[in-house]
């Protein structure tokens, strides 16, 4: 019986020691677990932040380059009749969408649905207004009926809206 209560008296405090040397192993090694995924998460956003601010600064060129207004300025040139017109300008559109296709990863699917809707507004407006001139009279035509459309309704077209919504989902970046 005395060998028995010499064995617990032994075993007892060393399961103690056991026990408790696991529970702090098991502390410190979760807290270094939580340390370096804190790290990553902050490594990982020191490089992905830039490269999210470089897609809406690509998004908010992209923006500019098929507004109504600049697109007319860049596109039209003289002898054009209203279908080469009409064709370049749709051209300009889906080419300028396409390489800035891969934006869309870095951006909320919200904004990139404003962007793609503003790309829409703008193929409809100018399809609707070259369907209603005649194809073979002067480009000038139908950049003529397209200012007086942005003239008369500046809400006609959507993009100082989706503009700014870029804006503002980009400082929340920063």
């Amino acid at each position: 019986m005395e060998t028995f209560y010499d064995i617990l008296k032994i075993t007892v405090p060393a399961l103690l020691v056991l026990i408790t040397s696991w529970v702090v192993i098991r502390y410190l090694l979760k807290n270094d677990q939580d340390k370096r995924r804190q790290e990553l998460i902050l490594q990982n956003s020191r490089t992905v932040t830039p490269i999210k601010l470089q897609a809406y600064e690509r998004i908010v060129l992209f923006l500019e380059r098929i507004s109504l207004e600049s697109l007319l300025v860049r596109v039209n040139s003289p002898g054009m009749t209203v279908a080469q017109l009409h064709s370049a300008l749709l051209t300009t559109i889906r080419s300028e969408f396409e390489h800035n296709l891969s934006q869309q990863i870095y951006v909320s699917p919200t904004a990139w649905q404003a962007v793609s809707n503003l790309r829409e507004q703008n193929i409809f407006i100018i399809n609707s207004i070259a369907q209603a001139i005649p194809g073979d009279l002067k480009g000038s035509e139908l950049s003529k009926k397209i200012a007086e459309l942005l003239n008369v309704d500046p809400k006609a077209s959507m993009h100082s809206m989706v503009l700014e919504a870029i804006n503002h989902e980009a400082k929340k970046l920063l």
